[in-house]
């Protein structure tokens, strides 16, 4: 039996009928950038995510690239981040100048251990930006306090995360800035890159929608600089169209999620840890297991595909080396790096498939 790590094409067959038309829309009009379709998803997106505003953006790096940029973060700066996470978290820091400082992770949820932010603060310290890694919300809550204290801009990295929960509420909800990312991989994927930015402060909403037309917001008056972060019309007729599938395929994920962890419980196979509180949406499903490389051949072998996120954490990346973290100065986030696997999840699924690839699993991993 061939279980894929993801396939869209499963999806696009489900979804033809209703994305063809709009498609067609876009192109017989000729409204490609931004425009209507834009702001209808803009408003659909800004409801779901419980925020005020929602900007959509030409990609979820550029999404942190523009709000980063919106706080006038300038080199001297330094923002808190994990280093277990996609480069973007902190390659966006290091565009603008500003220097990641990298903390450990939880080893249960891999997101941003909180016990380790407060220590990590200096007078150079401008922002903090959480990861809610996988599916799961960091601890937003406890963040947003520690924020507070100092006087520090939190911006939410919400990139694998969008209906996530945290006490009912959602992700993008609670922070400064919360940024997203609609790769096609995403739970809510678009026809290519997209991204957006959500928020509650109109000033800083309106300060976002400049910057993604290089500072003008399309007046040719230049108040500052900013880049061309605009969501293409395309992308956002795709995406107002899946946005309204969302919550089913998020359900699906967690319906094989739930037969993983039946058929996986009492096996040497550490399953994800949820918090109490917390509403996962599964972007990935990931694992913990010995001798991670030889069971990800072994499943290759069976027809399981499965991936690595992340098998090098962001503290030992060659271009970061400059920043001094030696081997042993993260021992959480190394020691997932060496761990983690990442299973078939997706909504497309059937049940024969992932018991199959959960069995197999057990078996491989004892």
């Amino acid at each position: 039996m061939q279980v894929p790590l993801l396939d869209l094409t499963q999806q696009y067959k489900t979804l033809k009928q209703e994305l063809r038309p709009v498609i067609d829309t876009v192109c017989d009009t000729q409204s490609l950038i931004l425009g209507p379709h834009v702001e209808r998803f803009e408003k659909n997106l800004a409801e779901y995510c419980q925020a005020t505003h929602a900007i959509g953006v030409s990609s979820g790096t550029d999404a942190l690239v523009c709000a980063m940029m919106a706080i006038d973060l300038k080199p001297g700066d330094e923002v808190i981040c994990p280093s277990f996470t996609f480069f973007a978290t902190a390659g966006s820091i290091a565009r603008l100048g500003a220097t990641p400082v990298f903390v450990d992770i939880d080893p249960r949820t891999f997101n941003i251990d909180v016990a380790k932010i407060e220590p990590a603060i200096t007078p150079r310290t401008r922002a903090i930006v959480p990861v809610d890694l996988f599916g799961q919300m960091c601890r937003i809550d406890e963040i947003n306090q520690i924020a507070a204290r100092h006087g520090l801009v939190v911006i939410e990295d919400a990139a694998q995360a969008i209906g996530a929960r945290r006490h009912d509420k959602p992700a993008c909800s609670q922070a400064h800035v919360g940024c997203l990312s609609f790769y096609p991989t995403k739970n809510l994927g678009a026809f290519g890159d997209a991204g957006a930015i959500c928020c509650h402060d109109d000033k800083l909403a309106e300060k976002l929608r400049k910057l993604r037309v290089h500072g003008s917001g399309h007046t040719y008056h230049h108040e500052m600089i900013g880049g061309m972060f605009r969501l293409a019309a395309l992308q956002a007729a795709v995406l107002n169209v899946k946005l309204k599938h969302l919550e089913q395929w998020h359900a699906a994920r967690r319906r094989n999620a739930d037969i993983y962890n039946q058929v996986l419980r009492s096996s040497r196979v550490i399953t994800p840890f949820i918090e109490a509180g917390n509403l996962s949406i599964y972007n990935q499903y990931v694992v913990r297991v010995a001798d991670r490389d030889n069971v990800k051949k072994r499943l290759a072998d069976k027809g399981i595909g499965s991936g690595i996120y992340y098998p090098l954490g962001l503290h030992g990346q060659p271009c970061f080396a400059h920043l001094g973290y030696k081997t042993g100065s993260l021992p959480e986030t190394e020691r997932a790096c060496g761990e983690v696997l990442a299973l078939p999840i997706f909504p497309e699924l059937s049940e024969e498939q992932v018991r199959y690839a959960a069995e197999t699993l057990r078996e491989i991993a004892g």
